[in-house]
């Protein structure tokens, strides 16, 4: 299903469920970001992390840039970037 206008959350499932009486995974699945999305995003992360990378950027300059730690910039230069997504 996914939410109709998609904003990135500030507080957990738990925390809004006791808000609105409602199980923790009825707000997951009422609030969740389209896989699509969420796919098209951390595809995007990556591709822009190679790209500093191959510019000469260091781990860290890359981690700050993201917004992501050190060890999370090793993991998404180590995934490929699919083809289709790489010519965008």
């Amino acid at each position: 299903m996914g939410a109709r206008n998609p904003v990135r959350r500030t507080k957990t499932a738990r925390e809004l469920a006791e808000t609105f009486g409602a199980s923790t995974r009825t707000v997951q699945r009422i609030i969740a970001e389209p896989r699509a999305d969420y796919e098209a995003r951390a595809i995007e992360k990556r591709r822009r992390a190679q790209q500093m990378r191959g510019e000469g950027a260091s781990y860290r300059e890359i981690a700050d840039e993201l917004g992501v730690g050190i060890g999370s910039v090793s993991a998404l230069l180590r995934t490929p970037v699919p083809a289709e997504a790489k010519s965008a």
